[in-house]
C-alpha cells in the first residue's frame, strides 16, 4: 500500500478527493431540487397530501 503513495502525492489525492465529493453532493442536491417530490424549497402543495395519508383508527 505504501507504494501507492510512493506514485501519487497524498496532498493532491485529498485535494481531488475533497473536490470531487462535494462536487458530487452539490450535484446531487440539485438534481433532488429538480423534482418534485424532493423539493424542499417549494414543499407547500405536498405537505397537505402527507396529512391526508394518516388513518384514523375509529373510522377503520
Amino acid at each position: 500500500m505504501w507504494r501507492i503513495w510512493m506514485i501519487f502525492d497524498p496532498r493532491r489525492v485529498l485535494v481531488a478527493l475533497t473536490v470531487f465529493l462535494f462536487t458530487l453532493a452539490v450535484l446531487i442536491h440539485f438534481i433532488l431540487l429538480s423534482t418534485d417530490e424532493y423539493n424542499w424549497f417549494e414543499m407547500g402543495d405536498s405537505a397537505p397530501v402527507a396529512a391526508e395519508l394518516t388513518v384514523d383508527v375509529r373510522t377503520a
